[in-house]
């Protein structure tokens, strides 16, 4: 009785500020012989204690629920389990260990993921969201608040009306239990890195109509970079009730605050003015010391769910997000000397951002029957509406000599900012309309077809630039076909077509053409040990027009140009899941040609083969694992003088013991061999990834 009175108070204070009250069905004095409650979280698709690096069933790819062997494209989970076995904290953690996916660390604070060559914008949170507003993830989002993120390789046409032609990631929220479960955890790690994170849900009511969950974490480091700090705030809460037997209400409030000081804006050199390679301590930033980046997030939404006749269910959904972001900033520009450690200009400036997104989705979905057999239909629609707002201010500082790089230590008076100040005003709508129907041929052949229907428009002015585009009725559609050869293996294929409007500028400030194209995908799907190992081999091939590169920085900002006839094929092998008892794993190979369509290689900032691999191995109360990611070499050239990261490994070791059933603790050792890399390449500039670091974790459940 305690918990549930104690979690109803504190779940439903916090939630409660975010929304008006919601009236619950009354209760009445019959005695009731049965109680159904629409808990839609308990099935398959939940990660959470479930122990497993795989999930036995998601509806990430077509809005339809089918295991991981009757999906026709590949989908790499990362679960709970993974999350808290080896510490991913962030989304920068899970994507860096999600085979096929490269996190291209641009800077501390801004970071692109690309998979199968292109950028990934599309990050949706249970189904549905918006591509990132910039093209990118600004600050490090948190995973406390998910039970598991889905990557989706290749175009999909049914999960988003752009059929993004990389990938879709789903992060799937955690959802309010009926049993009663809290958990802290605190952390300590290298750099002064401490986290704490509390979880707690449970039933709010005596009847577990009503239910509720709360997530909050702090974590505050310091850094292997010089001078850079971070201090993130996470809050979550979200409440369940059952309105009816067959009604399920749905409101939660996600909040993050992420606050940097002496972020990197922009890198390093990554040449001399000879053309000869630079070659910095890993600590090194071109950060100053008052320089800082502020961001925040605020995430509302309400959910109604409706069991309806037939097996068939409707749920609508409102959300509603604001994005802000304040910072004063310093980027470095030029091409230092070789010997004299000069060429370097500054760039300071102030900028202040807020973004206000709106998405509805209503869809319905269940069986029916045609021509004596059972199929599944989904339909849907969904509008969007983003208002961007922002404004830059200039010093007149910019341009003057930073000096003698080598003896840089972010010591420079910081500005003014009046010298001169633009801004960007401007709105993004899209309303989509999609259908898609899984056919069950025979007992043993599946075919899904689908589309959606796209109209998009923006509206206003950014940095002077006007940004009035539309378009309308775009069509992109959707196929695939699952084989069952027998109970363990399936052959597949599918077809998506691919528009993606563009939000990325070139140096004039135009905003770039929407890239088109197709996108094709076959393979085989393996199902082993009662669901518990998922396997997929997969060949795939995408064509796409307008793809951006970039071309340059200006100002701090990136501007681009696009290119025709953009190929990239390859293969790719995933497995995820238990092999033999106590033995987790989860990992792949990936191999992608990406070219122009005159055969020159594009986008070489991309490694052509990638492998990652993480497995834990429990023993009684021990567990221990590791995991190995490794890349092939990349490079790129800026006015004719080439840049080489060579191929390089990195290896983490986990080992964890439950000193109770209440008790446990875990210890994370990350880039064991200390090895020395750039991030990225995907810019002109580069900084290096941490050295050796470790984060020991204790928790305590209930």
């Amino acid at each position: 009785m305690f918990p549930q009175k104690k979690l109803a108070l504190f779940v439903g204070l916090v939630v409660s500020s975010g929304y008006t009250a919601v009236a619950t069905a009354q209760q009445t004095g019959t005695t009731e012989l049965e109680t159904v409650y629409v808990t839609e979280t308990q099935d398959d698709s939940v990660t959470e204690g479930s122990g497993s690096y795989t999930v036995r069933s998601s509806d990430s790819a077509t809005k339809l629920t089918l295991s991981p062997k009757q999906t026709p494209q590949t989908v790499s989970t990362t679960t709970r389990t993974r999350m808290d076995d080896f510490s991913q904290n962030t989304m920068n953690d899970v994507l860096a260990g999600t085979s096929g996916v490269n996190v291209e660390k641009v800077e501390t604070d801004r970071t692109y993921y690309t998979a199968r060559g292109f950028d990934i914008t599309n990050i949706q949170v249970d189904g549905t969201g918006l591509p990132l507003t910039f093209g990118l993830s600004q600050g490090d989002m948190d995973t406390a608040v998910y039970d598991h993120v889905d990557v989706i390789k290749g175009a999909n046409a049914l999960l988003n009306g752009t059929g993004e032609p990389s990938a879709t990631v789903n992060m799937v929220r955690k959802r309010p239990t009926t049993e009663f479960q809290s958990t802290v955890t605190g952390s300590a790690g290298s750099w002064s890195n401490q986290r704490v994170e509390g979880d707690v849900s449970g039933a709010m009511s005596e009847n577990g109509k009503l239910r509720g969950r709360l997530v909050v974490v702090n974590q505050n480091k310091d850094s292997y970079l010089d001078r850079y700090s971070t201090d993130r705030n996470v809050f979550y809460g979200i409440m369940e009730a059952d309105l009816t037997d067959t009604t399920l209400l749905t409101l939660g409030l996600h909040y993050q605050k992420n606050d940097a000081d002496s972020p990197l804006w922009g890198a390093l050199p990554l040449t001399y003015s000879d053309g000869t390679p630079t070659s910095y301590d890993v600590s090194t930033s071109t950060s100053t010391d008052w320089a800082y980046w502020d961001t925040k997030e605020e995430r509302s939404f309400i959910e109604l769910s409706q069991k309806l006749a037939n097996d068939w269910k409707a749920k609508a959904s409102l959300t509603h997000i604001t994005t802000s972001q304040d910072s004063r900033l310093f980027y470095m520009y030029g091409t230092p000397d070789k010997t004299t450690e000069t060429g370097l200009y500054a760039y300071p400036s102030a900028y202040v951002s807020d973004v206000q997104q709106n998405l509805v989705d209503v869809n319905a979905s269940g069986p029916f029957r045609l021509a004596g057999r059972e199929h599944e239909l989904v339909v849907g629609a969904n509008i969007s509406h983003a208002r961007v707002r922002q404004r830059s201010d200039y010093s007149s500082a910019i341009g003057q000599a930073i000096g003698d790089f080598s003896q840089w230590d972010g010591s420079f008076a910081e500005p003014d900012y009046s010298a001169s100040s633009a801004t960007g005003n401007y709105d993004n709508k899209q309303l989509t309309g999609y259908s898609g129907a899984r056919f069950s041929l025979t007992d043993d052949l599946a075919w899904i077809a689908g589309a959606r229907i796209t109209s998009w428009e923006s509206e206003g002015v950014s940095y002077g630039v006007d940004k009035t585009e539309a378009e309308h009725g775009e069509v992109t559609p959707y196929t695939g076909v699952v084989y069952d050869i027998n109970e363990n293996y399936a052959v597949y294929a599918s077809y998506s077509g691919i528009f993606v409007p563009q939000n990325k500028s070139d140096i004039n400030g135009d905003r770039l053409k929407s890239v088109t194209g197709d996108s094709y995908e076959t393979g085989v799907k393996g199902e082993f040990f009662d669901k518990k190992l998922n396997t997929t081999l997969a060949l795939f091939k995408t064509r796409q027009d307008n793809v951006a590169e970039q071309a340059g920085i200006s100002g701090g900002q990136a501007y681009y140009t696009t290119a025709d006839g953009i190929r990239s094929q390859g293969y790719e092998f995933d497995i995820a899941g238990q092999v033999w008892d106590d033995l987790e794993l989860s990992g792949g190979f990936t191999h992608v040609d990406i070219d122009n369509s005159d055969g020159s290689a594009a986008k070489t900032y991309t490694p052509r083969d990638i492998f990652k691999l993480a497995a834990t191995y429990r023993m009684n109360q021990w567990k221990a694992g590791a995991g190995v990611s490794w890349q092939s070499d990349i490079y790129r050239i800026d006015n004719g003088v080439k840049v080489t990261q060579d191929s390089y490994a990195l290896l983490n070791l986990m080992a964890g013991y439950d000193f109770t059933r209440n008790l446990s603790a875990t210890l994370n050792v990350y880039n064991v061999a200390n090895e020395k890399y750039i991030n990225s390449l995907y810019w002109s500039q580069g900084y290096y990834g941490a050295p050796r670091n470790a984060m020991l974790s204790v928790s305590w459940k209930l």
